[in-house]
């Protein structure tokens, strides 16, 4: 979670307070006890209460557009189906929706630990992955209201292909823009190729970038916690594992902002893979470098739809207001020079050569 740091605008702390105080146990909680933190991603701000191990979660918006109750219904779910991995944050309880806090929001436990440090903290990154990834399947009826990508392939190209409908308008140059067509063409193509092919389903954290772990560190040992559930669903680990370490996630969060070499990749999959069940290792394998490359395409076709919906790159040079995307923007203004200087970065036709060097030059990961 953010560091502590200056207050939130536009958070409505009596309204906060006064929800927290029905949830169980915190009744007796003041006021004065609310301590905002210092705002970091889009989506969320985020409440100390001092003098205890919790903080509030307080959502500002949905990334996947659901109703407030919804949202917090999925979020809950998340943070309850992790649990047992013992690589995420407690869940305490749950703020209903209430007037002045129309999104509610979570009470979880506060990791006392700082931002990744890479490619150092890569194994322990890898650790938490195979501790959500190893979790058993909850039976078919308990999976819900999270996500399930029975066949990930085409969960994955559920989020790429109506995003991709963004880069005419994203303001790429026609190098880049010729390299991103020659990746959907391929991402089409392997999907028609795999339709229906099975490769592991388990229960996902989806934005897996660094940013949004946290390491404790004890007596020299590092411990990993993965604390953003918002998106948490059950499809393919390789997804997983590709977005921790994936050069538009590394260089994401400037926190923890690394360019990994090869070597560190290697690694990284190699530490993974040691730490997850045997079966599960040898299932994923074929699998790792597709899905990496899927999720990459995941990422930049997600660039494009912010550069459109919330910033102001597309024809015309207006935003979109009514985008959840903008309303998150506007609501975090901040953060949005940072994030547009990232995609800019992101969007240079030598950076999508370097990363597609990757799969372009066969290097294997997993070997």
């Amino acid at each position: 979670m953010p560091a502590k740091g200056a207050t939130v605008s536009g958070l409505d702390l009596d309204a906060a307070h006064a929800g927290l105080r029905l949830v169980d146990g915190f009744a007796g909680t003041a006021r004065e006890d609310l301590e905002p933190m210092s705002v970091k991603g889009l989506f969320h701000d985020h409440v100390r209460v001092a003098g205890t191990k919790w903080l509030l979660r307080l959502p500002r918006a949905s990334q996947f557009e659901l109703s407030p109750a919804d949202n917090l219904d999925y979020q809950a779910a998340c943070f309850a189906h992790a649990a047992p991995s013992g690589c995420t944050p407690a869940l305490a309880g749950r703020i209903e929706p209430r007037p002045g806090l129309a999104w509610g929001g979570l009470v979880v436990a506060a990791i006392e630990g700082g931002p990744a440090r890479l490619p150092g903290d890569l194994a322990s990154m890898a650790a938490c992955l195979a501790g959500i990834h190893a979790l058993a399947l909850p039976p078919e009826g308990e999976r819900r209201p999270l996500a399930v990508h029975a066949d990930p392939i085409a969960g994955i190209l559920g989020f790429i292909e109506p995003q991709s409908l963004y880069f005419d308008r994203a303001g790429m140059s026609a190098p880049a823009r010729a390299q991103i067509a020659e990746e959907l063409a391929w991402a089409r193509s392997y999907a028609s190729r795999h339709a229906g092919a099975r490769q592991p389903v388990t229960l996902c954290a989806t934005d897996t970038h660094p940013g949004n772990f946290l390491v404790e560190r004890k007596a020299g040992q590092a411990r990993a916690v993965f604390v953003d559930l918002e998106k948490a669903l059950f499809g393919s680990p390789a997804i997983d594992v590709a977005h921790a370490s994936l050069y538009t996630s590394t260089m994401w969060d400037a926190d923890c902002a690394a360019a990994l070499t090869h070597d560190d990749l290697r690694g990284f999959y190699a530490a993974y893979l040691d730490a997850v069940p045997p079966g599960l290792a040898a299932a994923l394998r074929p699998w790792l470098m597709p899905m990496r490359r899927l999720t990459w395409l995941r990422s930049m076709t997600w660039f494009a739809k912010w550069r459109v919906e919330a910033g102001s790159r597309h024809a015309g040079g207006a935003r979109e207001p009514d985008s959840v995307w903008w309303r998150a923007a506007a609501a975090a203004p901040g953060l949005v020079p940072d994030i547009g200087a990232r995609i800019d970065g992101f969007f240079e036709a030598a950076t999508i050569a370097r990363v597609r060097e990757e799969w372009l030059g066969s290097i294997d990961f997993a070997a």
